[in-house]
């Protein structure tokens, strides 16, 4: 249960720093969704062939709910997949809009006259 608790935390957290600079469902909500459903039917489509391959195996931990939603395949797993998609989503989008500040505001420096005053003629 505590694994779970944390994801959900630091699924807030993502969502508050969503929320305060408006990068990613709080920028264009239709578009985050689409790209959160997409992303997240991958990785579980990717898992799912994972464990029918033998490759991901659960084991069992105090720290997981023990809810299994297939063979193999925990509650926590989607809920960290979301956590992975959406994490990714502000981390990219928080460059972009990062970028583009830096960009903008070394224009306006570059582009800011010099001022000339009798002391800079001599």
């Amino acid at each position: 249960m505590f694994y779970l608790l944390i994801l959900l935390a630091l699924l807030g957290c993502m969502a508050l720093l969503d929320a305060r600079f408006r990068l990613f469902f709080w920028a264009r909500p239709f578009a985050a969704l689409l790209v959160t459903a997409i992303g997240l039917g991958y990785f579980l489509g990717w898992d799912l062939w994972a464990i029918s391959a033998g490759i991901f195996l659960h084991r069992d931990s105090p720290l997981m709910t023990g809810i299994m939603l297939a063979p193999e395949l925990p509650l926590e797993e989607p809920v960290f997949l979301l956590f992975l998609v959406y994490q990714t989503m502000v981390i990219f989008t928080g460059f972009l809009t990062w970028r583009r500040r830096a960009s903008t505001h070394q224009t306006r420096w570059r582009s800011t006259p010099v001022s000339t005053t009798s002391e800079d003629s001599r």
